[in-house]
């Protein structure tokens, strides 16, 4: 019963989490207009890592890792924070918005077929049927976004390496959550990472420490709010959540991204909204659903209700 009001807490985090994540697409856009992307990038990033250490202090939770956590910590700085940031900043700028968006939408399928290769989950069927849904969802999405399907090119390759490299320190982050907690891991994977990302920033864009200052003061508030918002408290619960339910049913709430983006777009580029977007939120909404196992265990909750022996005999 504990845990089961647990999960649906976390469900409900995670929902928060993408919110925040797609939100964080339309400030993302505007933050880059004027700072230089992965200097800004690595700023951001480092500034969550102090948030969420602050944060496990204050709960307790902080300790130093050892030399085996120390390697997990490192994979999944490379791959989580530097080759997905890298891979999708760069990516973005040599591709289509819909390519782009409908690569990042395989997002939960990947996760799932990495998590059976490497942690041998088994995949139900409900849960393949929300995965579906989900891609179907995105894609009504993203294709009916005003941009067109265009051949594929290199920064379709480039982005397909970001959302695997993501996907597959997911992977890592399950792999070590049972002696370290992911919350503390998600601490060191920002710190290592937004440090490995400002030394790329140095060759990339050597003139990028310069150009970070001279803003006005809404803009460094919507900076803040990206690191900490989506940056430090979505990653936190993200992680978290990975090592709590797993990484497949926790990448199946990533299909919601592109609804919140949406509607972020909406209410502050004034982009329009069609009804072809909203049937797509609607599959999103049930590949989330089935996909996540929520709905197993609603069905579960209210079999309890009404025969509560019964479920205490199971």
């Amino acid at each position: 019963m504990q845990n089961e009001k647990t999960k649906t807490s976390l469900y409900l985090l995670l929902v928060l989490v993408m919110a925040s994540w797609g939100l964080n697409v339309t400030a993302t856009k505007v933050l880059v207009a004027h700072f230089p992307p992965i200097t800004m990038t690595s700023f951001r990033i480092f500034t969550a890592a102090v948030a969420v250490f602050i944060f496990l202090v204050a709960i307790g939770k902080f300790r130093l890792p050892t030399r085996r956590e120390l390697g997990y910590i490192f994979a999944g700085s490379l791959f989580n924070i530097v080759l997905h940031h890298y891979f999708l900043a760069s990516g973005l700028t040599m591709t289509t918005g819909t390519n782009g968006g409908l690569i990042l939408g395989i997002g939960p399928i990947l996760t799932a077929i990495l998590a059976v290769i490497f942690l041998r989950e088994a995949i139900s069927i409900p849960q393949l049927i929300g995965l579906v849904s989900g891609l179907l969802g995105v894609s009504l999405i993203v294709l009916t976004g005003g941009q067109g399907l265009s051949g594929a090119s290199l920064g379709d390759i480039y982005v397909f390496i970001a959302i695997l490299s993501q996907c597959f320190s997911f992977i890592i982050i399950k792999r070590i959550s049972g002696s370290l907690d992911p919350r503390l891991m998600t601490a060191y994977m920002l710190l290592i990472g937004s440090i490995l990302l400002f030394f790329t920033s140095l060759i990339e864009e050597p003139n990028g420490l310069a150009q970070m200052s001279g803003h006005s003061s809404s803009l460094w508030l919507l900076f803040l709010a990206s690191a900490l918002l989506a940056t430090a408290f979505g990653n936190l619960i993200y992680n978290f959540a990975v090592g709590q339910i797993g990484p497949s049913k926790t990448a199946i709430f990533m299909n919601l991204n592109p609804f919140f983006s949406l509607i972020g777009a909406a209410l502050f580029l004034n982009e329009q909204i069609s009804f072809m977007q909203i049937l797509g939120f609607l599959l999103i909404i049930i590949g989330v659903v089935l996909g996540s196992g929520a709905l197993s265990e609603l069905i579960r909750a209210r079999k309890r209700i009404r025969n509560p022996e019964k479920i205490m005999d199971e």
